[in-house]
């Protein structure tokens, strides 16, 4: 209840925005857990095309993150939302509906820049309409996103039994609902349709150089990728692990199952705890640094669970089977407490990086950046994996995944005390193009707050005029000065 009420706090756009995000991922998740199954399965495609497939989908939304955030920032947040709701729609009445590999690479592209071109813009909103509030609307943003991943693949298993063209139907269906819903009821928002600054208005070159160049914000991107790569083990490292313990039929997927309602229900139930307890005691700063170490923690009791059946190798297999069991499921738990102290602050930090200035851009930008993350983290964790088994050292994967949370942590703890994630006092992200008032005009103006003529700074000295007499020269008594002016 207490969640609902937090809920009803937020103004009428972010209340939408925060219900679209569960609904998105209800959708989204529906169908795609399903996809490779129905491409390999259902239609006999080859198991390279199914990849290439799947691929396609990834890149073109990992990869386009930066378009669709600049997109947003130069026409608006709400076309680009409405434009990618239309986009997903039907691109996943597509998937269903044809067996042509074409067509459903086309419709795999379409997807995923559907998902490019409404995640930059979604996050900058709420960031924009929540004001002050940002934290705690991003610790709302992530219970209904981590719901609708709960929810969705359930809904699509049950579609799915029935055949999986009802199941894309479905899902191109709850997207069009979306499309209608907030082009009707979404409040217009953007950077320059709503009093963005001429710097904003330059090329996208000149912007992307800009985003790149801000002030602590790629090194924060760099130290980020770590929080997924870790965070992302839930859908990689902990399934492969859950078929070793459990095989590859039904049991394994019960296992595998049982991962992910751990890990959206433990963020469901903790979150927006979590967030107030981390604000209270250790402010963002500490809640970022502190969350990647919890993140690498999450992975000692799949380590020492490994690590005992090397040192002790005639536990008995049922044993084993119950200590492995146990270990993935409370990685599962502190993986998604550790994802929960991270996500509202990280969400937050960009905002305050970006200074108020092209917010969907530098979403856009840290999402593409922490893609090429993940891509190169997912390769090198199962390359790990491989390697590990076939030495027979299995906890070593845990130990590497363990140590890149230490490491990020510490990189992120170092950049706030060196002051980089901080924006300076002096930027308000005003136009590069306005020049900083002279302290001189400050002091006039200071003298009558009522007075609204303007004033200008007192003439600078031009080079080669003598300085030091002017600098020696005593002060002499405004009461002795020539036409001074006497108080009665």
């Amino acid at each position: 209840m207490r969640v609902l009420d937090r809920y009803r706090s937020f103004d009428r756009p972010v209340q939408l925005l925060l219900l679209n995000q569960l609904t998105i991922n209800l959708g989204f998740y529906m169908l795609i857990p399903y996809l490779a199954d129905h491409l390999s399965q259902g239609l006999g495609l080859s198991v390279l095309v199914v990849g290439v497939i799947l691929g396609v989908r990834n890149f073109s939304q990992q990869g386009m993150f930066l378009v669709g955030g600049s997109l947003a920032d130069r026409f608006g947040y709400k076309p680009m939302i409405v434009a990618g709701c239309a986009l997903r729609t039907g691109g996943f009445a597509l998937l269903g509906l044809v067996d042509n590999v074409t067509t459903l690479v086309v419709a795999s592209a379409a997807t995923g820049f559907a998902g490019a071109l409404f995640n930059p813009a979604v996050r900058a909103y709420i960031a924009r309409d929540a004001g002050e509030r940002r934290v705690e609307a991003f610790a709302l943003f992530s219970v209904f996103y981590q719901a609708g991943i709960v929810v969705g693949p359930v809904v699509g298993l049950l579609l799915t039994g029935i055949d999986f063209a009802v199941t894309c139907l479905v899902a191109a269906a709850v997207f069009a609902v979306l499309t209608v819903l907030q082009i009707r009821a979404l409040p217009a928002r953007g950077g320059d349709t709503d009093g963005g600054t001429e710097a904003d208005r330059r090329p996208v070159l000149g912007q992307w150089r800009d985003v790149a160049a801000t002030r602590g914000f790629l090194p924060f991107s760099v130290a980020m990728i770590g929080t997924y790569v870790l965070s992302y083990q839930v859908y990689l490292a902990l399934p492969l692990h859950a078929r070793t313990l459990a095989g590859q039929g039904d049991l394994g997927t019960a296992l595998v199952t049982a991962l992910y309602v751990v890990s959206g229900g433990v963020t469901i139930a903790a979150q927006m705890k979590v967030t107030a307890w981390c604000r209270a005691r250790w402010g963002p700063a500490g809640s970022l640094s502190r969350g990647l170490v919890v993140l690498g923690a999450a992975f000692v009791p799949l380590l020492l669970a490994d690590a005992l059946l090397v040192v002790l190798p005639d536990v008995g297999a049922v044993a084993a089977t119950v200590v492995g069991v146990a270990a993935l499921l409370m990685t599962a738990a502190l993986l998604a407490i550790g994802t929960a102290v991270v996500l509202p602050f990280e969400m937050d930090t960009i905002v305050g990086l970006a200074r108020n200035r092209l917010v969907a851009t530098h979403y856009g930008f840290y999402n593409t950046v922490c893609g090429v993350g993940i891509l190169l983290g997912n390769a090198g964790t199962g390359w790990a994996i491989d390697l590990a088994r076939s030495a027979g050292a299995p906890y070593a994967p845990w130990l590497v995944l363990l140590v890149i949370g230490l490491l990020c942590g510490l990189a992120l703890a170092v950049l706030y005390r060196r002051g980089l994630l901080t924006a300076p006092d002096d930027d308000s992200g005003a136009a590069p193009s306005e020049p900083a008032a002279d302290p001189a005009t400050i002091r006039l103006r200071a003298v009558d707050p009522h007075d609204d003529r303007p004033t200008r700074p007192l003439p600078r000295v031009r080079p080669g005029e003598r300085r030091g007499a002017a600098a020696s020269a005593p002060t002499r008594p405004l009461a002795d000065l020539p036409g001074a002016v006497r108080r009665r």
